[in-house]
């Protein structure tokens, strides 16, 4: 079995496990998971008051900031704790101090970062305070466009929604997302 696919494995496990966590939520409601298709304006997606417009019009910040070169207000968006993690092709960053020392690093300029959007987003609420979205994104850059996909763990704080979790996997050259069914 491949990297990747281990990677996505332990990914699933991983989220199984955090549902079955959240599960008393899930037997009182039908409605669990709503899968949104974003509008371009991230932020109004959803309903206003909703977790997932509150989790959409985060995102929407995220990609403001990226395309702005401003990587410290893109990580604005995750909890600001050493438990906060980021799995990707060089493995697992913990802190987040470390997860920004990483975006710094990889992404030093606006020229590398390029420039970001988001797509086939699916956000998940699966308790009051927990919620998980997958999607792709997609930066277009000088030196050419790298897609993938994510998984983003969100919970929910006193100063609002956070990425807790980070699972970012880059397409490989010429592999395409998978089509919403």
């Amino acid at each position: 079995m491949s990297q990747s696919l281990r990677r996505l494995a332990l990914l699933v496990i991983f989220m199984l496990a955090w549902i079955a966590l959240c599960m008393p939520a899930f037997r009182h409601s039908t409605k669990a998971s709503s899968r949104l298709r974003p509008s371009p304006d991230l932020a109004h997606a959803a309903a206003p008051h909703s977790a997932s417009s509150q989790i959409l019009a985060v995102m929407s910040a995220q990609v403001d900031a990226w395309n702005r070169g401003d990587v410290n207000a893109f990580m604005q968006s995750y909890w600001h704790s050493g438990q906060t993690v980021f799995v990707g092709a060089k493995g697992l960053v913990r802190g987040w101090d470390a997860v920004m020392a990483r975006y710094h690093r990889d992404y030093p300029d606006l020229k590398a970062m390029g420039h970001l959007t988001f797509s086939d987003l699916e956000v998940h609420a699966s308790c009051g305070d927990a919620a998980f979205v997958i999607g792709q994104y997609h930066l277009t850059r000088e030196s050419g466009k790298v897609s993938g996909i994510f998984t983003l763990d969100f919970r929910h704080f006193s100063d609002g929604w956070k990425i807790v979790a980070d699972h970012t996997t880059a397409f490989a050259p010429g592999a395409e997302g998978v089509t919403p069914q």
